[in-house]
Order: structure tokens, then C-alpha cells, then sequence
């Protein structure tokens, strides 16, 4: 093993410190990563021979602590593949990815551990322990049983191998996508093809095309160019050049078909799932998937989400003929995907009397960020500040500390805001630590928060769309619930240990301060003037809050549908599955057909890549939780302290201590309702007033 006495990504490890960012190299990922397993190996060694009689302290503490330090020393590695993607850097994470999966298989499978494990639940001991120490060892219970250590041998193999598989083919997805957004660009001479686009667009394109040393403007598909182009351009053979090259990314089809195409690879992901299912002894992929979510059976999540598709018809379908309607006084009379985002910015503008891009130059990101910070602080009474002379990787990245009102800090997180080349598509947030305690004191939870907002251009500040303001939001409720929690075990910290079904509850939550005038008080002020957002403006928006409403509720439902079928429905002896099982279930509740070059599953990186296989609905079923929660705002104050302190304590910080749905009782004082949800989209048939 290569000699990591110098290697910053184990000397970070002892002492708390931030990942040296100015120092990390591809060549240091792959001996942290052999260190740290092999260190995880000795623990586990022990562990073993002190699960005779075991206790907390000597057989699950030293685990936890050996697998701490596996996801810490791999978490930068992992993260600079997402945001600085070179050949080096995927060379270091393909190297260090099946060493990591072979030891999770290894560890789940270790049947002598589980048996230290079990004997430990079946003990005395395990009545002295704490509720949170007896909730970790039961859930190591249950994924030892989804890692398959009740396999015999021959099905222990075939389901690591699967395992690893896996894991290779999704990491191969994600990297397909990336590249075929940044292999197509279209460079433009003639500015008259740039007709409707506003200055802030047609600057950015420049800006790409300067970025490149040409002349004009240079499109992209990276979401700024993207939507810019298809909410605004006039020039509808060109929406229809760039919505094909979109979405026919990582295909057989479009302008770059085959050179990266993901089909065969999602076949093969999704035989593998249906395969490891059978192995555990369930009938399908999506019943292993609901054994870590709150939602029991698939039957009831595709009741759930036919209900909302039922729900939201008539609004679509209504909202669809208004769209064609435009389109025809245009003289278009073959209405298309492609001009669904256009004629939707010309309703709105008809009908709202505002264009999305009249609230640009109030959400300068700078203040936006600070007004997030601002509107967190007075519900939680917790302090956000910048922490200097932390290395980065990338002078775009600033960092952050979060203080409660007794001084205490509670963690610090990463904010890469804007987009860029070599950075994967979309907004997450990931943990490089969780909170937890152990004979060394206190390991404070860390965050990456990551997005791709438009960047700024020339000499200006980033001007925000309100969608990304409210993606801003979105990520830091995330980030919130990772640093917030006061749980000091590491498997139930933060958000781990949660159903994933509820994951979302925090984030969307947090969306909904991006529509109310007192929270946009504290942020949005025109960069140049300084004067706040005018009353009729902000009237304007928010009466346009539910604006295609229907049309995105039956989007959503789509999606939802089309992955949940995808693998509860999955057939062994058929091939290629995916385009036949989205053409079924848009024929069942879609109000327009895509073109046939759009192969959207292609791209679906939260379900090819992500952990959000048959889970994709947990959006939808989380947004009710999250519009019940808010509703409790909207009985008091939007910044009424009791309430946002019963927030904090009974879901922020209580990780996965209890289930989700106690969580939520807690705080409401009782069991979810749809109602919040429904009205907040605009769908109980009631007008929404300012």
C-alpha cells in the first residue's frame, strides 16, 4: 500500500480539520481510500472478537467510526468528480469506487458480525442503551438483511457482483450525460436569430462565446443557455434545434447519437435491480426500495400519484389549449414540446402583466445569499457567517459557518453557486461529515452545497431568475437538516437514517419563503438602485405562483409513474423496456406527447445515477408533508419563533432518531393532510389571495 503519511486527505482526518483543497490531487484519492478500508478491516477484525459478549462501545462505536473516516477521506474525491470533471479525476474515482463497494458488500455480508450485532439487540445491553444508540442498531439489522447476509455463498457473490456493477454503470450514466451536455454548442453570427431574448441572456451567450474565443454568441446545455433559449428565443427553428439536442442527450438519436448513448446501460441497470430484489426474496425492485421509506406498498404510491394525476387534468388540459391558442394567432397550428416554455413566459406575461425577467436585477446572488441566511436566522435564532482563508476548488466557492443563539457552532458548509464547464448539471446538496460523538469530543457536520445559476457577467453581479432563488432555498433546507441535527450518531445524523420518501420535507419546506413579501423584504432590492421590489411586481409574481400548475403537477406524476412502473413492473424476458414503459404512461395521464427524439430516461440521473430509483415520487409525497408544515406558518406568523423552534426540534434535529411520520406529528400535532398541498398548486378550485 502507497505510503499516506503526507496524503491530505488522511492527515485531514485526525483533528477535525476542512479538506486542503489547494493540496488534494487525483493521485492522493485512491491510497486514502485503500488506507481507509484497510484500517475499517482491522476494525471490524476487533469488533468481531469483542462481539461475545458485545456492547456499544466495542462493537458498533469503533464501526462507525471506522466508516466515518472511509466517507470522509472519499467525499472530496467524490465531490471534485461532480464539480472540476477532468480525466484525472475520473480516473481517481473509477479507481476508487469498486474497492468502496466491495467492502460495503463484504461488510454487509460479514455474517459473524451480524451475529455480534444480533446478539447485542437480544441482550441486556441493549435496554440500557438510549433510544437513538437502539434505532442505529436495529436499522444495521435490517441493511445487514438488504446487503444479503441471509444469502447462502453462491447468492452472497452474485449480489456483490451486482453490487459492483452497479455501481460502475451509474457512475459510466452520470459521465455520459455530462459529456453529451458539453459536447453541443451552437455558435451564432447573425444576431437577428437572438430576437426575444433578453440582454441578460444574449450578454451570457456572449460571455460563452468570448469564454471560447469566438466571435457572436455560443448556445449551450447548460440550464442557463438551455432555458434562456427556450423560455425567450423568437426563432422557433432554433427552440427546435436546441430542444432536440437536449433532449436526446446520451442517446441513439439527435445531433450526437450514439457517441454517448445510455440505453444499453439502463437495461442492464434495471435487470441487475430486478435480480438483486429476487435474490432478497422480493418480487420486484420497487418493494426492496420501499423497505427504507415511509410509503408501505407500490400500489399505494401509484394510488397516490393517479389521484393527483386526476386532480390535475382539467387544469393541463386547460392550460394546454391557452398555450395553442397563442401559438395559433402566431400562425402555428402544430403546437410542440419544443413551445411549451415559450408560449408559457407569453401567457404569463399576457396575463400577469410581468416577465420573469423584470424580477432579475432584484436577486443579486450576493444579497439573495444573504437574505436566505436572514430569513433562517429569525426562524431558528441561528447566525450565518462567512468563514476566510478556508481553500476552495474554485474561486466561485464560499464558505460558511452556522452559529446557534448560544454561540455554539453547529457546522459549516461549501456554496458553489453558478455554472460552469466540467461541473455535472443541476443542484444538490452532499455531506463530507455528519454529526457525531465519540472519545475525541464533537465532529461537526460539514456540507457541499452545490447549484448552476446564470454566472455573472462582465463586471456585474449573478442576477438570479426567482427559480433559482427558490433552488437556493430548496438546496440550503437540505443543508439545514444535515447540519442542524443534535443527534451524535453517525448512521442516524442529519439526514441519514431518514425514509427517503421524506428527504424532501425540508427542502421544499424552505421554498416556500421565496413567496412572501416579508422574506423577499429582506433580499430583493434592485443591484443598481437599491429600491425594493416594487408592491405591484411582487403582487404580479405572486398571483402567478400557480402559473402551468397543472401542467407541472401532471409532469411531476409522469415522471413519478413512469419510475415507479419502470421497476415494479420490470420483465426478465423482455428487453428494452424504458422508451415502451414512458410511452404507456404518457398515453395514460400526459395532455401532449413529446417528439420521438426526446428520450428523457437517458439523462434521468436521479433514478440511472441517483438514489432515487422507484423513489422518485418521495418529491410529490414530501411536498405534502412540506405544504401541511408550512400551512402552520401561515395559522400564526411567517417568522413566528415558537413555531419555527418546534420545527427545529422535532424534525431538523432529530435526524433519523424516529420515523419521519412521528417527526411530523410532533411538529403539526397531527398526521398529514393533502389540503395544504392542493391549494398551494392551485388545485382546490379556489382563488389564491395576496
Amino acid at each position: 500500500m502507497t505510503d499516506t503519511q503526507d496524503n491530505p486527505l488522511v492527515t485531514m482526518l485526525d483533528g477535525g480539520q476542512l479538506p486542503d483543497f489547494d493540496a488534494i490531487k487525483p493521485e492522493h484519492a485512491e491510497p486514502a481510500v485503500e488506507r481507509m478500508i484497510a484500517d475499517a478491516r482491522r476494525a471490524v477484525d476487533r469488533a468481531i472478537a469483542e462481539g461475545v459478549n458485545p456492547t456499544w462501545d466495542k462493537l458498533i462505536a469503533p464501526l462507525d467510526a471506522a466508516e466515518d473516516r472511509i466517507g470522509r477521506a472519499f467525499s472530496p474525491v467524490s465531490h471534485l468528480h461532480s464539480v472540476m470533471d477532468s480525466p484525472a479525476w475520473r480516473e481517481a474515482y473509477q479507481a476508487c469506487l469498486p474497492k468502496l463497494t466491495a467492502f460495503s458488500s463484504e461488510l454487509g455480508q460479514n455474517t459473524a458480525l451480524f451475529e455480534a450485532v444480533q446478539r447485542l439487540r437480544d441482550s441486556d445491553e441493549f435496554d440500557t442503551l438510549d433510544a437513538a444508540q437502539q434505532r442505529v442498531i436495529t436499522d444495521m439489522l435490517r441493511d445487514f438483511r438488504l446487503a444479503g447476509v441471509a444469502l447462502d455463498e453462491a447468492n452472497k457473490k452474485r449480489y456483490a457482483d451486482i453490487a459492483q456493477r452497479l455501481s460502475e454503470l451509474s457512475t459510466t450514466f452520470q459521465q455520459n450525460v455530462l459529456d453529451a451536455t458539453q459536447a453541443w454548442r451552437k455558435h451564432l453570427t447573425d444576431e437577428a436569430r437572438l430576437s426575444g431574448l433578453p440582454d441578460s441572456a444574449r450578454s451570457l451567450l456572449a460571455q460563452n462565446a468570448g469564454n471560447k474565443e469566438l466571435d457572436g454568441w455560443l448556445v449551450t446545455l447548460d440550464a442557463p443557455s438551455f432555458i434562456a433559449i427556450m423560455t425567450h428565443a423568437d426563432d422557433r427553428e432554433l427552440r427546435a434545434e436546441v430542444y432536440e439536442a437536449f433532449s436526446s442527450r446520451a442517446s441513439e438519436v439527435g445531433p450526437n447519437a450514439n457517441e454517448f448513448d445510455n440505453g444499453a446501460i439502463m437495461d442492464e441497470i434495471l435487470a441487475l435491480r430486478h435480480e438483486a430484489a429476487g435474490l432478497l426474496g422480493f418480487d420486484n425492485y420497487a418493494e426492496k426500495s420501499l423497505a427504507t421509506k415511509m410509503a408501505e406498498t407500490p400500489d399505494e404510491i401509484e394510488a397516490f400519484l393517479l389521484d393527483l394525476a386526476e386532480r390535475s387534468r382539467a387544469p393541463a388540459e386547460a392550460e394546454l389549449a391557452e398555450l395553442k391558442a397563442l401559438a395559433a394567432d402566431d400562425g402555428i397550428d402544430d403546437f410542440a414540446a419544443r413551445d411549451v416554455g415559450y408560449y408559457s413566459e407569453k401567457l404569463k406575461e399576457q396575463r400577469y402583466d410581468y416577465s420573469a425577467e423584470d424580477l432579475r436585477p432584484y436577486f443579486q446572488a450576493p444579497k439573495v445569499i444573504d437574505g436566505l441566511f436572514k430569513v433562517v436566522e429569525k426562524l431558528y435564532g441561528i447566525r450565518i457567517a462567512a468563514l476566510e482563508g478556508v481553500s476552495t476548488w474554485h474561486e466561485d466557492v464560499t464558505v460558511y459557518e452556522i452559529r446557534d443563539d448560544a454561540d455554539e457552532r453547529r457546522g459549516v458548509f461549501y456554496l458553489d453557486p453558478y455554472a460552469r464547464e466540467g461541473k455535472r448539471g443541476g443542484a444538490w446538496m452532499d455531506g463530507f461529515q455528519s454529526r457525531r460523538a465519540d472519545d475525541n469530543g464533537l465532529q461537526l457536520p460539514v456540507a457541499f452545497l452545490t447549484c448552476n445559476f446564470s454566472p455573472p457577467i462582465g463586471g456585474e453581479p449573478a442576477l438570479l431568475t426567482h427559480d433559482e432563488v427558490t433552488t437556493l432555498f430548496h438546496e440550503f433546507g437540505h443543508g439545514l437538516h444535515h447540519m442542524l441535527t443534535r443527534v451524535d450518531y453517525g448512521p442516524i445524523s442529519g439526514i441519514a437514517g431518514v425514509e427517503w420518501d421524506a428527504v424532501e420535507l425540508p427542502s421544499q419546506f424552505m421554498e416556500n419563503w421565496c413567496w412572501e413579501r416579508a422574506s423577499l423584504d429582506l433580499f430583493a432590492a434592485h443591484f443598481e438602485t437599491g429600491e425594493a421590489l416594487p408592491q405591484d411586481l411582487f403582487d404580479k409574481l405572486y398571483a402567478s405562483r400557480n402559473h402551468m400548475a397543472g401542467w407541472q403537477m401532471l409532469r411531476q406524476v409522469e415522471i413519478s409513474l413512469f419510475d415507479l412502473r419502470l421497476h415494479r413492473d420490470y420483465d426478465p424476458t423482455t428487453i428494452s423496456q424504458v422508451m415502451d414503459t414512458l410511452a404507456k404512461v404518457r398515453a395514460e395521464v400526459a395532455v401532449l406527447t413529446p417528439p420521438a427524439v426526446n428520450r428523457f430516461p437517458h439523462s434521468f440521473q436521479h433514478v440511472f445515477a441517483g438514489g432515487y430509483a422507484a423513489g422518485y415520487y418521495s418529491y410529490k409525497w414530501a411536498e405534502v408533508l412540506s405544504a401541511d408544515a408550512f400551512s402552520a406558518f401561515e395559522e400564526t406568523d411567517l417568522f413566528d419563533t415558537t413555531t419555527g423552534q418546534r420545527f427545529l426540534t422535532e424534525v431538523l434535529e432529530r435526524g433519523g432518531t424516529r420515523d419521519a411520520m412521528d417527526n411530523f406529528v410532533a411538529f403539526r400535532g397531527r398526521e398529514p393532510s393533502i389540503e395544504a398541498l392542493l391549494r398551494h398548486s392551485g388545485l382546490d378550485g379556489n382563488e389564491r389571495a395576496a
